[in-house]
């Protein structure tokens, strides 16, 4: 049991607590006398730092925050940075950084300062006949003040996704794809290098707009579109004669938004369960483009196809064609874009024009003055004011003759890099057509 009259005399334990205080600031002045600075703020910083490990995979699936992190650290090298890496891919033609090993680079989110380092260490490789044979296992480590965690946590890594997101969508080849039975997802891809873009369209002012904007108001509308349960996607419907534009305008969209795009053509797609298959085959992000749909061999009408002892699956049917575009299909991605192109609108079944399919319906007209001054700027690098005798006469022979874009474009490629003598043989080429016209 304890007793008061165990304990040491008053005296004795003053004396023990100022010897061992008195002990303990000699070992404080020692230490600060024999141990350097830097030691010290090491020690110190180690414990208020915090060091959070991003690998570049769990084994099995990548990491998608250490491919962020990479990506978003290459763009973002500091000039006191010793050592880069870079590569260069056959078919692209830039240059390609990455970060390099060992190396720390310093990032600031809000006054916020953080440090990264590549790191590398050793794995073996299992199941090769070499047993001594190893790889290596990546990793990103970010440290910061602990105290900043959270922000690092909800803020600044969301924060890094984004702006990687944003950089490899500016950095993006754009590819077409095309049906190919041989490959594994009945696609095969190229380079898309169209040239079009929005800008060098020669198509009506006032409907280029309207399509920019609408266009754009789909892209923004990812939270709606989940809001009102509806797969994130949009229909267009481009009509009119041959030469006005209509491929061009895809290629236009497809580089404005840097999307890829799968041209389908029906006729090589063999039945319906084929189409699902290669809609499974496409990527989020993109543009699926069914030209001269009117042309397409098997899109009866419904009504005939009631008629038809044929098997949906026996062949492409409008019914599996209307169900590929708003069904079940389609609602296994985002950011799917359809466009349908066609000379002869009114061929069309109505069923497949109907909003939701087909939300947006684009008239390609013939040439109009509007679209001419386009192509004159970028054909001949030529505005009205300082051809404005030949622009007028130009202005008067369009109102009066139907011609495309194309046989515009034309014209305008003939006869040189004289601006003057280009225009003159195009007014004598319109006028021809006026003349003709009028005999008819």
């Amino acid at each position: 049991m304890f007793s008061y009259q165990s304990l040491p005399p008053p005296k004795t334990i003053l004396s023990t607590a100022a010897s061992i205080t008195a002990s303990a600031l000699l070992l404080r002045t020692i230490a600060a006398d024999l141990i350097p600075t830097n030691i010290h703020h090491y020690f110190k910083n180690l414990s208020t730092q915090l060091t959070v490990v991003i690998q570049e995979s769990d084994g099995l699936t990548p990491n998608h925050l250490f491919e962020s992190a990479n990506l978003f650290l290459a763009t973002n090298l500091p000039p006191t940075t010793l050592r880069i890496k870079i590569h260069k891919p056959e078919k692209d033609d830039q240059f390609t950084l990455t970060v390099d090993r060992n190396q720390p680079i310093t990032d600031v989110f809000q006054t916020l300062k953080l440090k990264w380092v590549l790191r590398t260490e050793p794995i073996e490789v299992s199941g090769t006949r070499d047993s001594s044979s190893r790889s290596e296992l990546r990793f990103f480590e970010l440290s910061f003040h602990k105290k900043h965690k959270e922000t690092v946590l909800n803020k600044y890594l969301p924060y890094v996704v984004k702006k990687a997101k944003e950089i490899k969508e500016e950095k993006k080849t754009v590819k077409l794809h095309t049906v190919d039975y041989s490959g594994t997802d009945y696609w095969s891809s190229v380079v898309l290098n169209h040239p079009a873009t929005f800008e060098t369209m020669a198509m009506d002012v006032d409907k280029k707009e309207e399509l920019l904007e609408d266009v754009d108001m789909f892209m923004r509308r990812k939270d709606y579109y989940r809001r009102v349960g509806k797969a994130w996607k949009r229909g267009y419907l481009f009509y009119g004669p041959p030469g006005t534009g209509k491929s061009s305008l895809v290629a236009a969209m497809a580089n404005r938004l840097k999307f890829d795009v799968y041209d389908l053509d029906l006729r090589e797609v063999q039945c319906n369960s084929d189409l699902r298959r290669l809609l499974i085959g496409t990527k989020n992000r993109s543009i699926l483009v069914i030209e001269d749909i009117d042309c397409n061999v098997g899109l009866q009408s419904r009504e005939f196809e009631k008629e038809s002892t044929n098997s949906d699956d026996d062949k492409i049917t409008l019914s599996g064609l209307l169900n590929f575009i708003d069904g079940l299909w389609l609602s296994c991605g985002d950011e799917r874009i359809i466009v349908l192109t066609t000379n002869h609108k009114d061929r069309l079944d109505p069923a497949l024009l109907r909003p939701g399919r087909m939300d947006v319906h684009l008239e390609m007209s013939y040439c109009t003055y509007g679209g001419f001054k386009i192509l004159a700027s970028s054909y001949l690098q030529v505005k009205e004011e300082e051809k404005l005798v030949l622009f007028e006469r130009i202005k008067e022979l369009l109102k009066k003759v139907q011609v495309t874009p194309a046989e515009i474009a034309g014209e305008l490629m003939k006869k040189g890099e004289n601006v003057e003598i280009v225009l003159t043989n195009l007014i004598r080429w319109l006028e021809t057509k006026e003349a003709e016209s009028m005999h008819h």
